[in-house]
């Protein structure tokens, strides 16, 4: 297998006519369609799914868009619209778990999962056009296999269900990638629906969407991008996945999902320091999703501030997953009048969220790109995102 590609992200997406005559242009054939996933926010609810926990994320109003059409043998073409890297070819016969690098490893990973399932998955060629930034949180990798395994489900006819296709991506990073995660990321992808979050009981798989409409209380959700890329593979997120499965095994428990937080008292007492403040995040954690389920259906998004908060403090004090970038991103935009703040996605770099006042969204924007400026950081993306429809065909 060749590599010549990197990841990537492109600002500016390209429309479906253009994607189609892209695709043309360099394969020499029109595509059989193109479908799109999203990239997803988590609202509330970090490092609580592989502990079979709640989350609660919802799909973004940005992409990652696949045109592909099939081939009439077992090879795959892979070309991405971001740079000039040139196609990488592959064959589907020689799949092997870690054997791709770069942004190929997240279509390739989808196809092998498929594989491992019996569906019979042909060559193909493909044309990669994503504008979810990378490694910003945002799940710019789910959103290409989440394209990818929508598209090949179509084609192949294999009639997968959203669930069995959040399993096979789920399978794809964690024994094709190599990345510990759990099924949040490709559950917002796949099941969400605009102007909705997706309360997902990573347990039973259980889905259900709530009201999350940030214009009608009159307020945006800020993503701040802080560009300090993270990478989940990495021993951080590993370490923090063992310290969970440690401090179940000591208290007794399937996953940590079965402590409550009135049993934390209990859990000081049989666990060393660093592994009790680790399940301590898990598990108040869990109790902030759920009363945030409570209030988006009650009283709506302005209610739901003092939770962000702290669930920040948690991942940053208790978790230690937080970094001086995201805590300054975090503190300035409250101190600026968002209504509340954290950061969002698996930590050790990324983006931080501020939903704030739609009033107050050009101060917290200028206070935080001077607060960066000022710390001699590297200057912050900072864009709004919306509540948006799961993975589909668009053409």
């Amino acid at each position: 297998m060749s590599h010549k590609s990197e990841p990537l992200a492109t600002p500016v997406q390209a429309g479906t006519s253009d994607l189609a005559a892209r695709f043309t242009r360099e394969f020499g054939g029109r595509p059989d369609g193109i479908w799109q996933a999203p990239g997803r926010v988590n609202l509330i609810g970090e490092h609580t799914d592989y502990n079979e926990g709640y989350v609660l994320p919802f799909a973004i109003d940005r992409t990652a868009r696949v045109a592909v059409a099939v081939r009439p043998d077992a090879t795959v073409r892979l070309l991405s619209t971001y740079g000039g890297q040139g196609t990488v070819s592959a064959s589907l016969d020689g799949l092997q778990p870690r054997s791709a690098k770069g942004w190929t490893k997240y279509p390739l990973g989808a196809m092998w999962a498929l594989r491992e399932r019996g569906i019979d998955v042909p060559g193909i060629d493909l044309l990669l056009d994503s504008n979810v930034p990378l490694g910003a949180g945002l799940s710019s990798s789910h959103a290409i296999e989440c394209a990818v395994i929508t598209a090949l489900n179509e084609l192949t006819g294999a009639g997968l269900q959203a669930q069995e296709m959040v399993l096979a991506t789920q399978q794809a990073e964690n024994d094709f990638v190599g990345a510990p995660t759990g099924i949040m990321d490709q559950s917002a992808s796949l099941r969400g629906a605009r102007g909705h979050a997706v309360f997902l009981d990573c347990r039973d798989q259980n889905a259900s969407l709530v009201p999350f409409e940030t214009e009608p209380a009159g307020l945006v959700l800020l993503v701040i991008d802080t560009k300090v890329s993270h990478s989940h593979a990495d021993g951080g997120y590993a370490s923090r996945r063992a310290s969970c499965e440690l401090g179940a095994e000591v208290l007794g428990v399937k996953a940590l999902r079965d402590v409550q937080v009135g049993g934390l008292e209990e859990a000081s007492g049989l666990l060393d320091e660093v592994t009790f403040r680790r399940v301590r995040h898990v598990v108040t954690e869990n109790d902030r999703v759920l009363q945030t389920v409570e209030l988006l259906a009650d009283r709506g998004p302005s209610a739901i501030g003092h939770l962000l908060d702290a669930s920040h403090a948690s991942m940053r004090d208790d978790f230690e997953i937080s970094c001086p970038e995201l805590d300054l991103a975090v503190e300035t935009s409250r101190a600026a009048g968002a209504i509340g703040a954290r950061m969002t996605g698996g930590g050790f770099g990324g983006a931080a969220i501020a939903l704030t006042p739609a009033g107050e969204e050009q101060k917290v924007r200028n206070a935080v790109a001077k607060a960066f400026a000022k710390a001699g950081f590297a200057a912050p993306d900072i864009f709004t995102v919306s509540p948006a429809d799961g993975a589909m065909r668009i053409a």
